[in-house]
C-alpha cells in the first residue's frame, strides 16, 4: 500500500548525496557559539530508546536481583552505544542516506532482506516493549485497566506523531521534554533511597558477572544499544544536512557534541533506575517479581510521592519511546524495501501484537525483559553493515573511519556475540 512519504514523519534529507562530489564555491557562512544549538537535537531523540520501558524491566530486575553488580554492564553499553550513534549520524551527514538506503544500494538484494528482516524483529520487540510499558503507565497512576491503557496509549502516540505536522523540531521539543521528565523522576527516586556511593564506584569500575546474571546482563546490553535507532538516527540528521558537509566536518563534530550529551544523560538515567532498585529492593531482602509490584512497594518504603515519580517517568518513558519507534519502523520500511505507507498506519498495524500480548495476560515484566534480549540478537545485523560502510573512504570521502574506530567498532561487536553466546549456553546448560 502507498502511502505519504517518509518526510511526512521524519525531516527532509538533502540533496546531496555519496555520488555528489560538488564544492561549493565561495567562503561559508561563520556560524556563532549559539547558532551551535540548532545542531542538538537528533541524539536526544535517539536517547529516548535508551530510557524505554524495556530499561524499566532489565534495571529494576537487575538492581533488585544483583544490587549494584551489573552497574558496569552499563557503562559499557553506554561507551558502545556512543560509538555506534556517532557512526550512524556521521553516515546520514557524509551520504546524505540513511543506514537501510544505504545497505540498499551497496548489498545484494538477499543480504538487504535479511538485513531488512532483522530490523524488523527487532522493532517489533521494541514496540512491544514500549506499548507495553506505556499501558502500564496509565495503569499505575490512573488505574485503567490494561486494555483500555493500551488503546489510550495508541491515540496518544497518534496525537504526538501529529505535532510533527507543525514542524519536526517541534516533535523533537517535545520529546526532549520527555526525557527531562524521566530525568527529574529519577534525580527525585535517587534522593528519597539514599544509595551508599562506595560500592556503585566499585561495580561500575569494576566487571562482576556470572551464569545467573548473564541473562540480565545481555538484556541491559539489548536495552542500552538499541539497534532500530542505529536505523533512525542516520534519518534524524539529515534534516540538518547542508551540500558542504560532504567535504566539511563542522556538522559531524555538532553531532558528537549531541551525542555525547544525550547518551551520558540516558546513562545516568539507567544508572539511577539500577541504584534505586538496589538501595531499595535488594539492600531491603525486597522479592520484585513485576513492574506492579515495584511500584506499589516504593510507596510504603519511600512514600507515595517516589511511587508516582516511578509511574510518572515510566508513562512519559513508553509514550516517547513508541513514538520514536514507529519513526524508526517507517525508516526501515522505505530504506530497505522502499516502500511507502502513512506513519499512522504503521502505528496502527505495531499496536496489534502488544495489544494481544495485554489481551493474552502474559507477565509484562518478563515479556519486556525477553523483548531487550531479542534486541541484543539483533544487533550485529546493524553493528556490521554499519562498520563495513563507514570505513570505506569511496563512500564517506574525508568522514570514513580511522583505524582506532574502526577497531573499537569491531571489539565492540565481538563483546555482543560474545555475551549472546554466552547467554545461550547459560539457557541450554539450565544455568541462567
Amino acid at each position: 500500500m502507498s502511502g505519504p512519504p517518509i518526510s511526512d514523519a521524519l525531516p527532509p534529507a538533502s540533496n546531496a548525496t555519496a555520488g555528489d562530489h560538488s564544492v561549493v564555491v565561495g567562503a561559508q557562512p561563520r556560524r556563532t557559539p549559539r547558532e551551535a544549538w540548532w545542531y542538538l537535537g537528533p541524539a536526544f531523540v535517539a536517547s529516548v530508546a535508551y530510557m524505554d520501558p524495556g530499561n524499566f524491566a532489565t534495571n529494576i530486575e537487575g538492581g533488585a536481583r544483583f544490587g549494584y553488580e551489573l552497574l558496569w554492564v552499563l557503562l559499557w553499553s553506554n561507551a558502545m552505544a556512543i560509538l555506534v550513534q556517532y557512526l550512524a549520524a556521521k553516515l546520514g551527514i557524509a551520504t546524505g542516506r540513511t543506514l537501510p538506503e544505504n545497505c540498499r544500494a551497496e548489498f545484494s538484494r538477499p543480504m538487504t532482506l535479511c538485513l531488512w528482516f532483522a530490523a524488523e524483529i527487532a522493532a517489533m520487540a521494541t514496540d512491544l516493549a514500549e506499548f507495553l510499558g506505556a499501558a502500564l503507565g496509565f495503569y499505575l497512576l490512573f488505574g485503567i485497566p490494561m486494555l483500555p491503557a493500551a488503546v489510550l496509549t495508541g491515540v496518544c502516540v497518534m496525537l504526538i506523531l501529529a505535532i510533527e505536522q507543525v514542524g519536526f523540531q517541534w516533535l523533537e521539543r517535545v520529546i526532549m521534554l520527555f526525557v527531562g521528565v524521566i530525568g527529574v523522576a529519577y534525580a527525585i527516586e535517587m534522593f528519597l533511597s539514599k544509595p551508599p556511593w562506595a560500592p556503585i564506584i566499585r561495580h561500575v569500575v569494576i566487571p562482576e558477572i556470572h551464569s545467573g546474571s548473564i541473562y540480565i546482563a545481555v538484556s541491559m546490553l539489548g536495552a542500552t544499544v538499541m539497534p532500530h535507532v542505529i536505523y533512525l538516527h542516520s534519518a534524524l540528521v539529515l534534516s540538518r544536512r547542508e551540500a558542504h558537509d560532504r567535504h566539511e566536518h563542522r556538522h559531524r563534530k555538532m553531532e558528537l557534541l549531541d551525542v555525547l550529551l544525550a547518551m551520558n544523560g540516558a546513562w545516568l538515567i539507567n544508572s539511577a533506575m539500577v541504584v534505586m532498585a538496589a538501595a531499595v529492593f535488594f539492600a531491603g531482602g525486597v522479592q520484585v517479581h513485576s513492574i506492579e509490584a515495584a511500584h506499589q512497594t516504593l510507596g510504603p518504603l519511600l512514600g507515595k510521592f517516589a511511587s508516582a515519580a516511578f509511574a510518572v517517568a515510566l508513562l512519559c518513558s513508553g509514550l516517547s519511546s513508541s513514538t520514536v519507534g514507529t519513526m524508526a519502523g517507517q525508516v526501515i520500511l522505505q530504506g530497505f524495501l522502499n516502500v511507502r505507507i502513512s506513519i499512522f498506519l504503521r502505528r496502527l498495524v505495531t499496536m496489534i501484537p502488544a495489544i494481544a500480548v495485554i489481551a493474552s495476560g502474559l507477565d509484562p515484566l518478563k515479556t519486556l525483559i525477553l523483548s531487550q534480549a531479542i534486541l541484543s540478537f539483533c544487533l550485529p545485523f546493524a553493528m556490521i553493515p554499519l562498520l563495513v560502510l563507514t570505513r570505506r573512504h569511496d563512500l564517506m570521502g574525508s568522514h570514513a573511519n580511522r583505524p582506532i574506530t574502526n577497531y573499537l567498532a569491531v571489539l565492540s561487536t565481538v563483546i555482543i556475540l560474545a555475551m549472546n553466546a554466552w547467554l545461550l549456553y547459560a539457557i541450554f546448560t539450565g544455568n541462567s
